[in-house]
């Protein structure tokens, strides 16, 4: 449960610009000296300032000091006499330290409550035992005792409850709920972490989140690698429209499948003629095995399942006999849905299985193939679904990922020559070519 906006009620009271008229100066010596009770020659600076209460003067006190064992800070505290504001905190004299730091502190008897606490408005506080945690620079800084801190949280709690009540009863219920169980933290009753062991003092290098919060680097880190950026870009390059031959642009974009690898994804959007075209390549090198992967298709929501078909990638439709070689619609990054429907447009819209050209009966199966394929989609007709890439850099999502998908089986298999020489490795040679080649002149 999270403290944000737990304030003490003095927050309006911040100080506006001191007026002379009523300054009194610190005793002379050290600017800031340890805070001690015996110390009567530490006295606060006092100066006259506007209340952002009811807009009249008050006094703001400024005290330089020194905590033993910590560093130096400065606390300040305003009161006005004639509407009875008040607000404190603390704020760090010092330089911000090379690293964070964590303090952790078991609560196990009634003493432990008033152990001193400097928060400053950075740091952040948290109770596991209750799952609570007050974020940074949800309040100021205060210098304060564990109680105090716990107190302070339940006001911050309590102060808009009565018009949580009013519109919001049920969140003002267990708001309330919660405010008892920190009201019982102060009767140590059974102990609680703010960690481990009596108190444990861990020093840690800051995240670059948290120095961007304290304002020590750019919100945009301009040290990025390269390679990240490209990841992150859409690439443009000028090219020629493939119908029309008019000067073109192509995107091109890396994109990382989880599960599987990156790939490269190219669309070219013609202004001249309208015309759009995009492809699919993998982004890294031919796969030692071949891969087959069958889907049996039993369900509509298998249509929305991610799919990733290589320009080396043949699709087969056993049920409808169908099959779709190598090459055909080349490179496509789409969904199931999409490339059935990519497949019953090309074989529908073929000028060669159409017209005058056509066999008789051709046009009553074609009729009949896709009415078979819509019901595939549809889901009301059961199918098997087998990509096979010789080259290994097809996909299919698996949506039980990373568990086994009960209805898909993939298989890697050892690529024939055939497949070896229409791939063209079987004259690639990527290591000792350089051995036997006489030189030529």
């Amino acid at each position: 449960m999270l403290a944000e906006g737990a304030l003490e009620p003095g927050t309006p009271a911040a100080p506006a610009a001191p007026s002379p008229a009523r300054v009194r100066a610190p005793a002379s010596g050290n600017l800031f000296r340890p805070i001690s009770a015996e110390d009567e020659e530490q006295q606060p600076t006092e100066i006259e300032s506007l209340c952002m209460n009811c807009y009249r003067n008050g006094v703001t006190r400024l005290l330089l000091t020194k905590i033993p064992f910590f560093r130096e800070i400065i606390v300040s505290s305003f009161s006005c006499e004639h509407c009875g504001w008040n607000n404190t905190e603390i704020q760090s004299a010092g330089r911000i330290q090379d690293q964070g730091v964590r303090y952790t502190l078991t609560v196990r008897a009634q003493e432990d409550m008033n152990r001193e606490v400097v928060k400053t408005e950075s740091a952040t506080t948290r109770i596991p035992e209750l799952d609570f945690e007050i974020p940074a620079f949800s309040q100021k800084g205060a210098l304060t005792t564990v109680e105090g801190l716990i107190n302070r949280a339940i006001s911050g709690l309590e102060q808009d409850q009565p018009m949580r009540r009013a519109s919001e009863e049920t969140i003002a219920e267990r708001i309330d709920e919660f405010i008892v169980k920190l009201k019982e933290l102060k009767q140590v009753a059974s102990p609680f972490t703010l960690k481990d062991e009596a108190l444990v003092i861990t020093h840690y290098n800051r995240t670059s989140k948290q120095e961007e919060m304290l304002g020590l680097q750019a919100e945009a880190s301009e040290e990025k690698p390269e390679e990240d950026d490209l990841r992150n870009e859409v690439l443009q390059f000028n090219t020629n429209c493939p119908e029309c031959n008019a000067p073109a642009q192509t995107n091109m974009k890396l994109v990382q499948i989880p599960h599987f690898k990156e790939v490269i994804i190219m669309a070219t959007n013609c202004e001249n003629c309208g015309d759009r075209t995009n492809e699919v390549k993998s982004g890294g090198a031919v796969e030692p095995l071949g891969t087959r992967i069958t889907l049996h298709i039993t369900d509509p929501s298998d249509m929305t399942r991610d799919l990733l078909k290589s320009e080396t990638c043949s699709v087969e439709i056993p049920e409808l006999e169908f099959e779709l070689g190598m090459a055909v619609l080349g490179g496509k990054f789409t969904t199931l849905e999409g490339l059935l429907k990519d497949i019953r447009e090309l074989v529908t819209k073929n000028p060669f299985t159409l017209g005058d050209s056509s066999s008789p009966g051709q046009a009553e199966k074609l009729q009949e193939f896709s009415q078979k394929l819509d019901q595939i989609i549809e889901g009301s007709m059961k199918a098997h679904f087998i990509m096979d890439d010789p080259a290994g850099n097809s996909y299919l999502q698996n949506v039980y990922a990373p568990e086994d998908d009960p209805e898909m089986k993939v298989e890697c298999y050892t690529r024939t020559f055939d497949q070896n020489e229409e791939l063209g490795l079987n004259d690639m040679k990527t290591e000792g070519y350089e051995t036997g080649l006489a030189p030529q002149r």
